[in-house]
């Protein structure tokens, strides 16, 4: 027998009555069947007056039954003359009454004319009549029936939405409380998170300790006369950590945390958008001092100039000009901080980045080195790995990860170990997961000709000996030619952390990205379409050295980037026809000489080049080792010497898809 754990047998069990709608609806097939099927199962056959009076007289009637008020009456036949009258039942003789049922004016005299009738019959053949009046009950609640409809509509109505918004009954989210704010708030005794489950992000850590500060000790400033920061808005790539910081936040000051998206200020109702900012500032101020904090903030703080195609009235920009109200200090928000993230900071209003409402913007970037390492040891401490298993190499060999991909790298590693029957998690096992996420999945079904193959190798060939050959490409990590996701090979890269790219640097890296279109054109003297992504980036760096960076000796020093964002949607460019002509024979030339070093570089180099592309065609997968020992040490290997001491990886791993 099981034991009833937790339970007190002697406690009465409570019963509580719960509504349900479904209960209605079984009511009302109840209902209609009633109606439909309560009958005594006989089906009368419609008959004039004038025939139940020939009927009554042959003496073939049994009873008539008149109902007075609505003039009808019902005849039932005699069994034995129910013969008579079989060719209008159908060629059938109906086993229950009533037979026929006529129906007569409002002038007809039921007692005067059958009593009469009566008269005429012999004692044993006179008609037994009743005549009453019919109290019908769908006729009492006939006059209800719409009203009640309608009620029951409204009612499953509200409920509906009442659902889809998330609220119960007469809760925040119902038809009646669509304008309460829909925040969730974390009781300080419920966050659980603080700085020590946050790794690296050493910066923006620092700067939001003194907001920690702030809430913990506020005299302490505020006696000197300063004033408590009203905002602070977190700015970075996704999946970097903004939230979990806030929450970090939230917990290291043990003060209430309203959590509350972007999105969900704005709705189909006018004016719900504005209401419910009032209503979170309003529950903000009573659980002073708390935290706030506003998620993809750019849904509903986007510039007012960049609403394209909306009118002043949009629901939008009135919620904005709310939340902008709430926080420039009309009322006192004593011991309220506004914490807000968002990835796209460019396109925010230039009235909610003032100081006075988002005081402070911290940069929340992409994780270095360090961090990198601190944030594995994070996501690593659930995982059966081998024994002596090299982090260091792993923190090296991700860079441009943020935390929410370092966290799928760990995921996907554990799956791939189990996907192979394996006990410990090796090192092989990551860098399939990075491979798998950068390049996507591995098609071994992919169908790939022998000549498809063999252009993929001298492609991806091309590719690895420019970029080994200059010295300031970017170092070449491993190259393959496995299908992965749309690509059909790729050459993985460790960008070096670069502040400044100078315009050699600019032009190495371009050489190496159309390496592998000139490749193919030194082998089979034809090009292919698996140049494109090639194509496009170099086409994008071209332009940029040109347009942006002032990089061009015709055009000078000139640049047309609009880092404000101020012209908005405006579809005319800033410069005239001619300089546009100007601009696109200078990318011209600069491709058209980036192309001849290139073929020059391939050239000199063009029995390594054959060589390492036999070698991968051997091997599919070859790394920085095998490079060294065709071409020697790489260009520039004093230089790489250093940067492996202290290793800082560029926030960006770049690799070339075919």
């Amino acid at each position: 027998m099981a034991e009833n754990k937790g339970k007190d047998p002697g406690r009465k069990r409570s019963f509580r009555f719960s509504f349900n709608v479904s209960w209605i609806y079984i009511l009302l097939f109840i209902g209609i069947g009633w109606a439909l099927f309560n009958q005594d199962g006989a089906n009368p056959q419609k008959e004039e007056w004038a025939d139940v009076r020939k009927q009554w007289l042959a003496g073939d009637i049994k009873e008539v039954t008149f109902i007075r008020n609505e003039y009808e009456g019902m005849v039932t036949i005699k069994p034995d003359c129910l013969a008579k009258y079989e060719d209008k039942f159908g060629g059938r003789i109906p086993k229950k009454s009533p037979h026929f049922v006529f129906l007569v004016s409002g002038s007809f005299n039921a007692e005067e004319m059958f009593g009469e009738l009566n008269a005429q019959l012999p004692e044993d053949d006179k008609v037994k009549v009743i005549i009453e009046n019919r109290e019908s009950f769908w006729g009492m609640i006939e006059w209800l029936i719409f009203p009640i409809l309608m009620i029951l509509m409204w009612v499953f109505m509200f409920r509906g939405m009442n659902r889809n918004m998330g609220g119960g009954p007469g809760g925040p989210g119902g038809i009646f409380n669509v304008g309460k704010s829909t925040g969730k708030l974390a009781e300080k005794d419920s966050i659980k998170v603080t700085f020590n489950d946050v790794a690296g992000l050493y910066g923006a850590k620092d700067e939001v300790m003194e907001i920690v500060d702030f809430l913990k000790n506020p005299k302490k400033y505020t006696a000197l006369g300063g004033k408590i920061p009203k905002g602070a808005l977190l700015v970075g790539p996704p999946g970097t950590g903004k939230t979990l910081l806030a929450k970090a936040v939230a917990g290291e000051a043990n003060v209430p945390f309203f959590s509350i998206s972007g999105s969900d200020f704005v709705e189909m109702f006018v004016g719900v958008g504005a209401s419910r900012v009032r209503d979170l500032f309003r529950q903000a101020k009573e659980k002073a001092p708390c935290i706030v904090f506003i998620d993809e903030i750019d849904a509903v703080g986007r510039a007012r100039s960049k609403n394209g195609g909306f009118s002043s009235n949009d629901e939008r920009e009135n919620t904005l000009n709310q939340l902008l109200t709430e926080m420039d200090g009309f009322g006192t928000n004593s011991g309220v901080i506004i914490l807000a993230a968002t990835n796209r900071a460019d396109i925010l209003d230039k009235a909610l980045m003032r100081a006075g409402r988002f005081d402070r913007q911290i940069h929340v970037d992409l994780p270095d080195l360090k961090e990198r390492m601190e944030i594995f040891q994070v996501h690593l401490r659930g995982l059966k790995l081998q024994q002596n298993f090299d982090l260091d190499f792993l923190a090296k060999h991700t860079p441009g990860f943020s935390g929410a991909d370092i966290a799928n790298v760990c995921n996907e590693a554990a799956l791939t170990a189990a996907r192979h029957d394996k006990k410990e998690i090796d090192k092989q096992d990551f860098l399939d997961a990075v491979d798998r996420i950068i390049g996507g999945l591995e098609r071994k079904s992919k169908i790939i000709t022998p000549e498809e193959k063999k252009s993929i190798a001298h492609h991806e060939a091309g590719h690895a000996t420019v970029s080994w050959v200059l010295p300031h490409a970017n170092p070449l990590f491993k190259v393959t030619i496995v299908p992965r996701g749309q690509a059909l090979g790729a050459a993985w890269y460790l960008p070096e952390e670069r502040q400044l790219v100078t315009k050699e640097q600019m032009i190495d890296e371009m050489c190496s990205l159309i390496a592998g279109r000139v490749a193919e054109e030194i082998v089979s003297g034809q090009v292919s379409t698996g140049a494109l992504n090639d194509l496009e980036r170099l086409t994008k760096m071209a332009y940029g050295m040109v347009t942006y960076y002032g990089m061009s000796s015709e055009i000078g020093n000139i640049s047309f980037y609009d880092s404000t964002g101020a012209r908005g949607y405006e579809l005319t460019r800033p410069y005239s026809e001619k300089t546009a002509e100007l601009i696109d024979k200078e990318v011209k030339e600069l491709v058209g000489m980036i192309h001849q070093r290139t073929l020059g570089i391939l050239q000199e180099n063009h029995d390594g080049f054959m060589q390492l592309a036999a070698l991968l065609l051997e091997k599919e997968v070859i790394f920085a080792d095998d490079l060294e020992r065709i071409f020697g040490p790489r260009a520039g290997a004093a230089r790489s010497e250093e940067i492996k001491k202290d290793p800082e990886e560029v926030a960006e791993d770049t690799v070339h898809h075919e």
